[in-house]
């Protein structure tokens, strides 16, 4: 049993090589870091558990029916806040770089309070959690949180692997440094 935590977001991309907003259609499908892990790892045949929060809307309806979709457990996502964060991501093209936008303010893991999951029943005959830096660079909450599911691991002897995955749009070096040191 592999236990991920992380942000699950909406991302939009404009077809093909366009740039965004060229053309009046995006497409639309559902990643994240730790998400696209959970989905290897449930593609490989391990016992795959996403722990995550969601809107109670069409939007996390839709999220959960895509992790459930490639085998990933979802019984344990929380259902809070009022949004998905979003990327806007542009394929590069030629000499043109790819490019991101992020929309992810206020977002439901962004506002998931840590003790809103039971890390410690969540990690009960887990072998593993995987965890990155982007989770705490959202904020408090999500920076506790994710101190909180590594303790559990810990605790239940399970494994944890972490991609410090560093997103300057976030959190500067300093701020990544001082939260992501001790959790190390």
């Amino acid at each position: 049993k592999v236990v991920t935590f992380g942000e699950l977001m909406l991302r939009l991309s404009p077809p093909g090589f366009e740039r965004l907003l060229q053309s009046p259609m995006l497409v639309a499908t559902f990643g994240g870091g730790e998400a696209n892990v959970a989905v290897s790892l449930a593609v490989f045949g391990l016992d795959s558990v996403y722990i995550t929060a969601l809107p109670k809307n069409p939007i996390g309806d839709a999220a959960i029916r895509a992790l459930r979709a490639e085998g990933v457990r979802t019984d344990q996502i929380v259902r809070s806040g009022s949004r998905v964060g979003i990327y806007y991501a542009e394929g590069g093209a030629s000499q043109r770089g790819s490019a991101v936008t992020y929309d992810r303010a206020s977002s439901s893991i962004a506002e998931m309070q840590p003790e809103a999951v039971d890390w410690a029943a969540t990690m009960r005959g887990a072998d593993w959690l995987h965890v990155t830096g982007i989770t705490p660079a959202l904020g408090a909450n999500g920076a506790e949180g994710t101190r909180r599911a590594c303790a559990a691991a810990r605790s239940a002897g399970a494994r944890v692997s972490v991609d410090l995955n560093f997103r300057k749009k976030l959190w500067t070096e300093a701020q990544a440094q001082q939260v992501m040191g001790p959790l190390m």
